[in-house]
């Protein structure tokens, strides 16, 4: 996987390959420090629902300031407010290291949610800007792959450091995002500069009410919702608990199937990407849609760990598909010229995160694993749905076919 992703960086602008590079070192700073929050939080004596809240304030304080995100980086530019955005993250998690108190920590880690939002917004409207239709896909597929091997490789450094001090893994995030900010502020800054000497003039960002007049802008939205819904609200809530209690089995059983998924998506990542940029958007969430949706059929009938384990990387598959659509479509209309319109897409995918384990985890409750995977299921069906009603947005090499307008309909 990393040999693919250095394959692909050599495709990109200098400004695309330092946002991978850098992204890289955040994932796996995000990493070393996901396995140390819960028990580091539970050191202050407080319940599960404390630990949960801590997690659910850094996605919510992302949610919250996306629109304010994407106005950030339409005034000051994307270089600025992606380094200041990491930094922010990196300065609040060595406060959180340092945290004395449940509150102090509950405080650092929402203030460096704040952060998050900023470095990704940035860069996706830097990928968007700096990438043509028919790299796009290939792009967002080489970001999302550095952040999934950052993200594998993390955990496993995080424990060892958790072995010394709970607070060492905050402090070796604080180092990674450190090293991520000073990258892309002076990296970004050279390609700014070599980019300033051109004579291409500036556009104008493109403003939410016009973004939201488009078709495929609107069907974006309403993708990144479902998917962020089923990606995370399925997986991260009920699906540990339905293997252990359901199938009765073990956490570790868990970890293997949460790493066959991680493993497959990775593989087809960047095959899922290349087929984005040439047969079309619309193709592939249709299949990337149709894949997941076996996946979760797959899940509701699965008697045994070996249905789950199939499943998983069935999942896998139709995740690798969908992750990198939305975006492009977004890029496609607008070409990175909205860092407000891509925060409110960032917040569509954050709402669906936060919506999705509340709601799945209920119907769990009232019913069962399996009443809550079908649910699942008929609200993944809009993706297709919606996918069959997607105006295609790659404009293909060669053709004579107009943009997609503002007056679409």
């Amino acid at each position: 996987m990393a040999k693919s992703l250095k394959t692909a960086l050599s495709g990109f602008s200098r400004e695309v390959q330092v946002v991978i590079i850098a992204s890289f070192f955040v994932a796996l700073g995000f990493g070393i420090i996901f396995p140390a929050i819960p028990v580091f939080v539970r050191s202050f004596g407080v319940n599960n629902t404390a630990v949960g809240l801590v997690v659910s304030a850094f996605a919510l304080a992302r949610f919250s300031s996306g629109m304010i995100s994407g106005r950030l980086v339409d005034r000051f530019g994307e270089r600025n407010i992606y380094s200041f955005g990491v930094l922010m993250v990196s300065f609040f998690t060595v406060l959180a290291g340092l945290a004395q108190n449940y509150p102090q920590l509950l405080i650092f880690r929402a203030a460096g949610g704040l952060g998050s939002s900023m470095f990704s917004v940035a860069s996706s409207a830097l990928i968007f800007r700096a990438t043509d239709d028919a790299h796009r896909a290939r792009a967002l597929s080489a970001f999302q792959g550095s952040f999934l091997i950052g993200g594998i490789s993390g955990p496993a450094i995080g424990g060892a450091l958790a072995t010394i001090s709970l607070r060492a893994p905050f402090f070796a995030y604080a180092f990674m995002l450190a090293i991520a900010g000073v990258i892309g502020y002076i990296y970004l800054g050279r390609a700014e500069a070599a980019r300033s000497g051109s004579k291409v003039k500036a556009q104008d960002p493109i403003t939410f009410k016009e973004a939201f007049r488009i078709p495929a802008y609107r069907i974006a939205l309403a993708l990144s919702f479902i998917i962020g819904w089923a990606f995370f609200g399925m997986r991260s809530s009920i699906l540990p608990l339905f293997v252990t209690e359901s199938l009765n089995s073990t956490a570790a059983v868990v970890g293997i199937g949460f790493a066959i998924g991680a493993l497959v998506q990775g593989l087809f990542l960047f095959k899922s990407g290349k087929a984005s940029d040439l047969k079309g958007r619309k193709y592939v969430i249709m299949l990337g849609g149709s894949i997941f949706m076996a996946g979760i059929i797959g899940l509701t009938f699965s008697f045994n760990i070996w249905m789950f384990l199939v499943s998983m990387a069935i999942l896998g598959v139709g995740g690798a598909y969908l992750s990198t659509a939305p975006g492009a479509i977004i890029g496609d209309v607008i070409k990175g010229k909205g860092g407000r319109v891509i925060g409110i897409f960032q917040m569509a995918g954050d709402a669906g995160m936060i919506v999705g384990p509340i709601v799945v985890g209920a119907i769990s409750d009232l019913y069962s694993f399996r009443v809550a995977f079908a649910a699942t299921a008929v609200i993944f069906s809009l993706v297709l749905i919606l996918g069959a009603r997607l105006p295609e947005t790659r404009k293909m090499a060669g053709s004579h076919e107009p943009t997609i307008s503002l007056n679409d309909n």
